[in-house]
């Protein structure tokens, strides 16, 4: 999508803290951070949200939640982590790109805002 941030991010036309990526997600960090460590992981196929997910992105949708663990142990966030997704606008969604929060290196509050 032309005017999308996160596509232009992980199209290299932005440039971004990478922490990880492969040819189906980059993961990099969060220019307004909530923990010591927050990061973005998103898909390199532009979604607009968890809403748009169809039949077609289980296999990718797989991918993430699976490279959610090798980026925390990368993160050395061995003593656990918060994996957030925000959607719609009541749901504080302010990038309309499915992408998830991982957040670590502190402990965690709930509920969490």
């Amino acid at each position: 999508m032309a005017d999308c941030i996160f596509c232009a991010i992980a199209n290299k036309e932005i440039p971004s803290n990478v922490v990880y990526e492969d040819d189906k997600i980059i993961c990099f960090k969060d220019l307004e951070p909530q923990a010591p460590v927050h990061v973005l992981i998103i898909p390199k196929k532009h979604i607009a949200s968890l809403d748009d997910v169809c039949e077609e992105d289980a296999e990718l949708l797989a991918h993430i939640m699976l490279k959610v663990k090798e980026i925390a142990k990368i993160l050395e966030l061995e003593n656990g982590y918060r994996l957030v997704n925000n959607c719609g606008e009541d749901g504080f969604q302010t990038v309309k790109h499915l992408h998830f929060h991982l957040l670590g290196k502190r402990k965690m509050t709930w509920p969490p805002g």
